[in-house]
């Protein structure tokens, strides 16, 4: 706790002694505890905590790519198509590089303030008490939102694999929501992580199964390979918006910081999260790049999104059975990193927040159960989540992975004036157009976001509330 206060005095008058000293009050009692030491009601709460230490940094990259991998790369090929080969690649290269240093900055954050526990606590040092309630709003509603996104994915999935359209989809909706609440229930993301293994295998088999079956369709087509209409350059007739949203579907893909705090304050050895960074990070570049490439140079202007669906329907059936961990497994980990820090706001000195015993689990089940039956009924009540879900994305990422680790930097890990020294001046040009991509994403996605929104309504294709026809999904 000191270390903390100690860093604040040094932030040239950034905060003045009043929000200083209640910069990390998050608990009850907590000054009495800095003065007087632990009571025993403390030492109780703390002898159950060694369970939520035991990450480590091979473990943390698991946890990562569940939540950073799923089957939204496989909607890279269509960004390709909007915007074109060369921008493709150079889009997902280059945002992948901006995210690997983005989370660098987050992850020094953590190492300077080990109190913080989830992404609220950093930005309240920076922006105060209405940082802190605004960032964790925005974090709860976000992570809740993909958890609902991932029911709806897993509807689709399981429509597409049944091939039963007499069935309601609302049996196949509540057999998704089931099972990712069912996923969320480990308390701790060292426990979560082991299916992170089946998750990483599933994601990468569809991936091969959609490349290898869309290139043997390719083949085998008239005129073979040469005749895909793939193109170096935009077509002529992509929009601002239409390119900005297929730009952001990039840029959604690399959003791993969201989760950073929460899982680095499970780790044993925090300073090994470098690791971490550099083997998710290289992966998704490479996994992106590879599947945007080759899928569009094999399917072409008509590549469909995701990609599974460009697919014959038969490989588009294998590939999603195949997708179903991930599905379930990469939107449940959302579930837990919310309950975790709903629970920490709301239990900070009782021993619930230690899941050991039959009260702390009865509170946990209700807990993941809510936040899974939030996102459940969002997604199924609003006829236009998809796309809601990419304005959402669009106002919350932007601050999550651009702007505020921007502002960190500036805040609260640059030692020194910005221009003293090439090594201050080049990482304050470096945050300054980390924070400008954080901007253009929030009003550009934005706009492109409503404009999808609108676009949807006119063409018709926005499904009914709850609806039980499967064609509408």
């Amino acid at each position: 706790m000191a270390y903390g206060r100690e860093r604040v005095n040094d932030m040239n008058g950034m905060q003045d002694d009043s929000s200083e000293a209640t910069l990390y009050d998050k608990e009850e009692g907590l000054d009495r505890r800095l003065n007087q030491g632990p009571s025993e009601e403390d030492l109780e709460i703390y002898s159950g905590s060694e369970k939520f230490r035991k990450l480590g940094w091979t473990k943390l990259t698991v946890c990562l790519i569940v939540e950073a991998i799923a089957l939204g790369s496989l909607s890279i090929p269509f960004a390709f198509a909007t915007v074109g080969m060369l921008a493709g690649v150079i889009l997902t290269v280059g945002l992948g590089l901006v995210a690997i240093y983005s989370s660098y900055v987050v992850g020094q954050v953590k190492l300077r303030y080990p109190e913080i526990d989830h992404y609220s606590d950093a930005v309240r040092l920076i922006w105060g008490r209405f940082g802190y309630e605004l960032s964790g709003a925005m974090f709860s509603v976000y992570l809740a939102m993909v958890v609902g996104s991932h029911a709806l994915t897993g509807t689709i999935a399981w429509i597409k694999i049944a091939n039963e359209p007499q069935v309601c989809a609302l049996v196949w909706s509540l057999i998704s929501a089931i099972i990712l609440f069912a996923l969320a229930l480990p308390p701790t993301f060292s426990e979560f992580a082991i299916l992170g293994y089946i998750d990483f295998v599933s994601i990468i088999a569809a991936i091969l199964i959609t490349i290898v079956g869309t290139g043997i369709d390719a083949h085998n087509a008239p005129g073979s390979l040469a005749a895909v209409d793939w193109s170096f350059w935009p077509p002529v007739d992509t929009t601002f918006y239409q390119a900005f949203l297929a730009a952001t579907n990039i840029v959604f893909a690399y959003s791993f910081t969201v989760c950073q705090f929460s899982f680095m304050s499970e780790m044993h050895t925090p300073k090994d999260y470098v690791k971490s960074i550099w083997a998710l990070g290289l992966i998704e570049i490479l996994i992106y790049t590879l599947t945007g490439a080759l899928i569009y140079s094999f399917v072409g202007s008509g590549v469909k999104s995701p990609a599974l669906l460009s697919a014959s329907p038969l490989i588009a059936r294998v590939a999603f059975g195949v997708a179903l961990p991930v599905v379930f497994i990469s939107g449940s980990i959302n579930g837990t990193v919310v309950g975790r820090y709903i629970l920490d706001r709301a239990c900070p000195n009782s021993t619930i927040k230690r899941i050991d015993d039959k009260h702390g689990w009865m509170v946990w089940i209700a807990l993941i159960g809510c936040i899974t039956l939030f996102g459940w009924v969002i997604a199924e009540a609003i006829p236009f989540f998809s796309a809601l879900l990419g304005l959402i994305s669009s106002l919350f990422i932007s601050g999550f992975s651009y702007y505020w680790p921007a502002l960190f930097w500036f805040q609260l890990v640059k030692q020194g004036k910005w221009y003293e020294g090439w090594h201050n001046i080049a990482l304050s040009m470096m945050n300054t157009l980390v924070f400008l991509i954080g901007m253009a994403v929030l009003g550009c996605g934005t706009y492109a976001s409503v404009q999808d929104i609108v676009s949807q309504y006119a063409e018709g294709q926005v499904r009914g509330a709850f609806s039980c026809d499967s064609s509408g999904y």
